[in-house]
């Protein structure tokens, strides 16, 4: 970390430091709020969980190293110092904002209803070529994640791609004044939290949040074939970037060809310049990912080499349209997530796979009073792709399997019952739900019982 002292820290957040006078200057060397993660000098976060209170082991964390504790309340004969605050959570997010401060780099803000985390490493990847670059680990994209993103960059961060996620008003604007984007990029704004934000319009408002907190002169990186973004003609007074599959924007892409495992090809353009390109992932949606990274790279002065070099680097991540040959069937494990927008992406990059088609999925969650007519024209356009058989499993994706006239079970339990009578050698399969459906259980099914 860059130097941080708990003078500075407790400033920061407005808390009262209690301890010895002389460790004021003392520097922190990470901040943890697990406490099997400390480390020397070590500042760690006591927050009351649902299951588990941090205070109850502060003494712990002293005695692995750390030198300074954020609490709620004061620890009984604490060894070391400790720094009291009225919200642990509130004040971390103070501190990640002071530190995030020290530093004069690009800071690249990410977000959208549809591909935030593949767009974040697709420019880390990008942006890897050229400057030493930090970005959001995992999941860690909401008012805890990103503040614990700030303060894990290195002292000698050159480039930082933060994600960030939200479910209701307010949150961006929260996030973003910790991130304080130099470079704000918005992929998609799709049908995801409308619980929360009722319609398209209010996903777009609550999106767009981000840029309130920009830094003075700040670039904004838009998807222009998504009809809500294009419509931002000016953003704090100054034009944005589009990216887009249509040549309608700046940033565009030629002669697409899909290759399965073999990765995407295509030629992504702008200005005078092409880049002939295979991007290794097996959705033509990383296109659109690969021309917002190749837009913010040109920002940030990198060269053609670099850029290519960077788009070919990619990597995927986690549960997210990861291919897996079990030697008996081919499965796409997207189960990660899912709304109306990354399904029909999903389904999408299933077809264009050779052989016979399956999709299993399931309940997409928080999509409010349209919930039910949204699974089922998702179905619909399932069935409408040439999806051969269409598998649902939950409640809500019972009206899924009307939309695809596919088959419906009221848990991963049955499905699995069924599964073996139901899927042929060769087959390709999708497997996509929201991620509290728990969807992992039957990839690992799948990968047991089809070798």
């Amino acid at each position: 970390m860059k130097p941080f002292t708990l003078q500075e820290i407790a400033a920061a957040c407005g808390g009262t430091y209690v301890g010895d006078e002389a460790l004021r200057s003392q520097c922190i060397t990470s901040v943890e709020r697990d406490s099997r993660q400390i480390q020397d000098g070590s500042l760690f976060l006591a927050i009351k969980g649902g299951r588990v209170d941090g205070h109850d082991f502060i003494e712990k964390c002293f005695d692995a190293g750390a030198c300074c504790a954020i609490c709620e309340k004061a620890p009984e004969n604490p060894s070391k110092p400790y720094i009291l605050v009225d919200s642990t959570l509130e004040a971390v997010k103070k501190i990640a904002k002071a530190y995030r401060e020290k530093f004069d780099i690009p800071v690249v803000g990410v977000s959208g209803s549809v591909g935030k985390t593949s767009t974040k490493e697709m420019l880390y990847a990008v942006l890897s070529q050229k400057f030493k670059t930090h970005k959001t680990q995992g999941n860690l994209n909401n008012e805890l994640g990103v503040p614990l993103t700030l303060l894990a960059m290195p002292e000698d961060t050159e480039a930082a791609v933060i994600e960030m996620g939200i479910s209701g008003f307010g949150e961006m604007t929260r996030l973003s004044a910790m991130a304080q984007p130099t470079i704000c990029v918005l992929t998609v704004i799709g049908s995801c939290h409308l619980e929360n934000l009722g319609d398209l319009d209010g996903v777009l408002k609550a999106k767009t949040e981000m840029f309130q907190n920009a830094r003075p002169g700040a670039s904004f990186v838009l998807n222009g074939d998504d009809e809500k973004l294009a419509t931002l003609q000016t953003v704090n007074g100054t034009e944005p970037v589009f990216f887009g599959i249509s040549d309608k924007n700046r940033y565009h892409a030629e002669n697409i060809q899909n290759n399965g495992e073999g990765g995407v090809s295509c030629t992504l353009c702008y200005d005078d310049t092409r880049l002939d390109v295979v991007i290794p992932a097996i959705g033509n949606y990383m296109v659109a990912n690969a021309l917002a990274a190749v837009a913010v790279g040109r920002l940030l002065g990198m060269s053609e080499d670099e850029l290519k070099a960077g788009v070919q680097a990619y990597k995927t991540v986690g549960s997210r349209a990861n291919v897996i040959n079990t030697g008996g069937i081919r499965i796409i494990d997207d189960c990660y997530n899912a709304n109306p927008n990354s399904v029909r992406a999903s389904v999408d990059t299933l077809v264009n796979f050779g052989g016979r088609t399956v999709a299993i999925l399931g309940d997409m969650k928080e999509l409010g009073t349209n919930e039910l007519p949204l699974h089922f024209e998702t179905g619909r356009y399932a069935r409408d792709k040439g999806v051969a058989l269409v598998l649902a499993v939950g409640p809500l994706a019972k009206e899924l399997a009307k939309g695809a006239d596919g088959r419906w079970f009221e848990s991963i339990e049955a499905l699995e019952k069924e599964l073996p009578g139901l899927l042929l050698p060769g087959d390709t399969v999708l497997v996509k739900a929201s991620h509290s459906m728990q969807f992992e259980k039957i990839t690992a099914f799948l990968r047991e019982h089809f070798r």
